[in-house]
């Protein structure tokens, strides 16, 4: 007689499909056989410049330290935090990365759908992905509303909440497409949205903001207490490879996801150089001016080229290639490595990050290349 072998987990945790990073460094050049000096890569939206000077000296004056666990509040830098973003201590809770908390928010609010209660939460079409892995391991449902130009179609997002719907989850700008919403239409959005129902605003790439387009979201957090904010250290502040973020939320909420949150999550070489970081103010500048004019060269030369390509907001371009995975290919073996988008059924688009000028330079010139061989 036999016996049925059931699943170790649930069915929802073995449909999920794990979420695919940009390709690493080491890994292109094992796969081809390239000196790891030679290749550039533009697929994960990382700064070019590198980490702030300040955050290294940062990590420098505190690396000793490292046999003791780090603060698990994160004291140093919640006090810099909310002296930055003008909100108490209270309001602010720390991540391991901003996908940290959006895994938080998940956690914390949504559970498995049942039969009396399909509990789901709300998103844009080409969400980010780390976000709706987040709610597919919940066990909720995710309901997935049709983009407008690539970006959130705020009218039907609202109209999408039911009263199961226990979270809205929106990115502005927007990964992958880099679209944009005004203050003006997200607060007509959180108008419209119940009190009781979360709204996460996913802000990781706010730094690379147009000035005139820049609004307080912390302070809507007061108007709206139902509000999220997620910010991360990964993009303009260059520590992607320290891991931190965090959210801005009033006491109450916080207080949820710090129940459900990880003791030691930040690490205190990332605590230190985030402290550094958040005040140097040339970086930044000089982190916003290298993008700004690189993004007007990527545009140039998509209309140079006359490939589509969507206006964006953040540190990286979308561009239609046709058949993606064989350019995607093509320049791996030229050592250049930009980001495939089918998991978001973009499959003939790429995404590129905004490098260093000779970085952008050097993949225009295997661009028109290959462009021209597939003409």
């Amino acid at each position: 007689m036999t016996t049925e072998l059931r699943p170790m987990a649930p069915a929802w945790i073995g449909s999920l499909k794990p979420y695919q990073a940009g390709k690493p460094i080491e890994e292109t050049a094992r796969e081809f056989g390239l000196p790891e000096a030679s290749i550039i890569k533009l697929a994960s939206n990382e700064n070019p410049l590198g980490m702030p000077p300040k955050a290294r000296a940062a990590i420098d004056s505190i690396i000793h330290g490292g046999a003791r666990y780090p603060d698990p509040n994160g004291h140093a830098l919640k006090v810099a935090l909310a002296r930055k973003y003008g909100v108490e201590k209270n309001w602010l809770t720390l991540g391991n990365g901003s996908s940290d908390i959006l895994e938080l928010v998940a956690r914390a609010f949504l559970q498995p759908a049942r039969a009396d209660d399909d509990c789901n939460a709300v998103s844009s079409q080409y969400a980010f992905m780390a976000w709706q892995n987040a709610v597919k391991a919940t066990g909720a449902r995710l309901v997935s509303v049709p983009a407008k130009d690539y970006g959130h179609d705020l009218d039907a997002m609202a109209q999408a909440v039911s009263a199961s719907t226990r979270v809205v989850y929106v990115a502005n700008p927007n990964n992958p497409t880099g679209t944009f919403f005004t203050e003006a239409a997200l607060c007509a959005f959180l108008d419209r949205i119940p009190a009781n129902v979360i709204v996460l605003l996913d802000e990781a790439y706010n730094e690379y903001l147009e000035p005139a387009l820049r609004y307080d979201s912390a302070a809507l957090v007061r108007r709206y207490p139902n509000l999220v904010v997620s910010r991360t250290f990964s993009k303009a502040f260059g520590l992607a490879g320290l891991r931190v973020g965090f959210a801005i939320a009033t006491p109450h909420v916080t207080d949820l996801l710090n129940r459900v949150r990880q003791t030691f999550n930040v690490n205190s070489l990332a605590q230190a150089a985030a402290i550094a970081a958040l005040d140097d103010s040339a970086y930044l500048d000089e982190s916003w001016r290298l993008n700004r004019e690189g993004m007007a060269r990527f545009y140039e030369v998509c209309r140079e080229l006359r490939l589509d390509y969507v206006e964006s907001q953040g540190n990286f371009v979308m561009i239609k290639v046709g058949n993606s995975a064989e350019l995607f290919d093509a320049l791996l073996r030229r050592g250049i490595i930009v980001r495939k988008i089918t998991d978001y059924g973009l499959g003939e688009w790429l995404r590129i990050t905004v490098g260093l000028p000779e970085e952008n330079e050097r993949f225009f010139a295997a661009l028109r290349e290959l462009t021209a061989v597939n003409a």
